[in-house]
């Protein structure tokens, strides 16, 4: 085999010519459409990543706002307990306060009738010791005046006790 380095010779000037002509004319341009496909990638990758933090951030804001609902509802709940213990307790002393009020009114209006009784009672002993009186002065008027006084004091002391 023979190297023909004529051939040789003109494959390296066309091959030259044509890188020439490529760098002249092609190069820059598909270099200037690789450069902003890479510019493009990078700022994807970069809206990307800021995407990728801003939901990060929402979640989080998110997960905040949660437990802050959470807390708020257990705070209410409380209150809740708290208002109806209030309550219950505040109706059970007025219920006390209710049946002591009602205890005592029943007591001061027995004492009353208990008092008209013996007010009663006092003004029907008064009357049957005047008719005993009358009678037993009828019968011993002439007998001993002094002895029935003494006799009619004692009865009215004897009542007198007794009511």
């Amino acid at each position: 085999m023979e190297v023909l380095w004529e051939n040789i010779v003109i494959t390296m000037v066309a091959f030259g010519i044509l890188y020439w002509l490529l760098n002249k004319f092609a190069f820059g341009k598909l270099f200037e459409v690789m450069e902003k496909r890479r510019e493009l990638v990078l700022g994807q990758l970069e809206e990307a990543k800021q995407t990728r933090e801003q939901a990060s951030a929402y979640v989080e804001e998110q997960k905040e706002a949660l437990s802050q609902a959470r807390q708020e509802a257990y705070e209410i709940i409380e209150q809740s307990k708290q208002s109806s213990s209030k309550q219950a307790r505040d109706l059970l002393e007025q219920a006390k306060q209710d049946a002591t009020r009602l205890k005592n009114e029943a007591v001061r209006d027995i004492e009353n009738e208990r008092n008209k009784a013996v007010e009663s009672l006092r003004g029907e002993i008064g009357a049957f010791s005047v008719n005993i009186a009358s009678k037993l002065i009828e019968r011993e008027v002439e007998n001993n005046p002094e002895e029935q006084e003494k006799l009619v004091n004692q009865y009215l002391k004897e009542v007198g006790s007794k009511s």
